[in-house]
């Protein structure tokens, strides 16, 4: 087991209070902005969203496959709407759903998957959400996206609202860090370069961005320079970035609070075979296991989602160890 994660300074938040903020500012000047949760209000941060605007939120409770079929039919009817609830759930329970009344039928739902992950610790493999860029990335007509830090988030909220687009949005709980004070540019489709690097590009999304840039900070006391991209859109990817960095490094990491299968990496694998792109490459997610028992810290110290577990794979794959 590795190092634990280092503890995140008190003044940054978690993402989906950022989500809740910036939801509560827009709802102030449109009406037709509504929140639809499945017994989530409190998990979702959505608290004071209901407080403030009690008859912009519509509790379903235990009910996802309803909670995103009245969601696409209140999108249809022109209302912007954010579907919230556990990303374990919504992305399972809810499919056919997403599937037909959202995706296929092209309504604009935001649908948030909240606790996504490991978030929920120590309540185990039914409760972690471990396939969903999977299952999202598979059906047509919807937007992927894993914002990294609370910037990430607030832009990835206020740009899909302006959207007529159904997108698939995906939260965990931990309090994150500003990855970066100088890149501020945030585009659906584009990686944002947190760090630039020539000897090994580290490419993650969500909350495992942050482990990769510890990482990078760390391979910089063994002289070697890497690049960490935060490649918050995970369909559709930024094939042309992922192109400029596997033809500047010698190897390639990617890293992803999800399975090995089906997400993010193997993604990033695709593009790269099929475009006879090849650089030593390795996927860092979970296994094809059930995971262990933990916290979020302890099961990605566990799997080596963390700043001295993708240090050490990445001195592997330069073949420094």
């Amino acid at each position: 087991m590795g190092a634990t994660i280092d503890n995140i300074a008190t003044k940054d938040k978690a993402n989906l209070d950022v989500f809740s903020e910036v939801l509560q500012t827009l709802a102030e000047t449109d009406k037709n902005l509504l929140v639809v949760t499945s017994d989530s209000r409190g998990s979702g941060k959505l608290v004071p969203f209901g407080q403030k605007y009690p008859k912009q939120i519509v509790e379903v409770g235990i009910a996802e496959q309803h909670l995103v079929g009245m969601a696409a039919g209140l999108a249809s009817s022109g209302k912007k709407v954010f579907a919230v609830s556990p990303a374990c759930f919504l992305a399972a329970r809810a499919l056919e759903q997403i599937k037909n009344d959202v995706a296929y039928s092209d309504n604009p739902v935001k649908l948030i998957g909240i606790s996504a992950g490991v978030s929920y610790g120590a309540l185990g493999s039914t409760h972690h959400s471990l396939h969903d860029y999977a299952v999202m990335r598979a059906i047509n007509n919807l937007t992927v996206v894993a914002p990294a830090d609370n910037f990430e988030t607030a832009e990835a909220i206020r740009q899909a609202t302006a959207t007529d687009s159904p997108f698939y949005i995906r939260f965990g709980k931990k309090v994150m860090p500003l990855l970066s004070e100088t890149n501020t540019k945030f585009e659906f489709g584009k990686g944002r370069v947190i760090k630039e690097g020539k000897d090994i590009v580290l490419i993650a999304t969500g909350e495992a961005v942050y482990p990769a840039l510890q990482a990078a900070e760390q391979l910089a006391t063994e002289n070697i320079d890497a690049a960490v991209i935060s490649m918050h859109t995970i369909k559709p990817l930024d094939t042309e970035l992922i192109a400029q960095y596997a033809a500047q490094c010698k190897a390639i990491i990617t890293v992803e609070e999800h399975s090995i299968y089906g997400g993010l990496g193997e993604a990033c694998a695709s593009f790269l075979l099929q475009n006879q792109l090849s650089k030593p490459f390795k996927i860092i997610g979970l296994p094809d296991e059930y995971t262990v028992s933990g916290s979020q810290n302890e099961i990605f110290n566990h799997y080596g989602i963390s700043g001295i577990g993708i240090k050490n794979e990445a001195l592997r794959l330069l073949g420094n160890q």
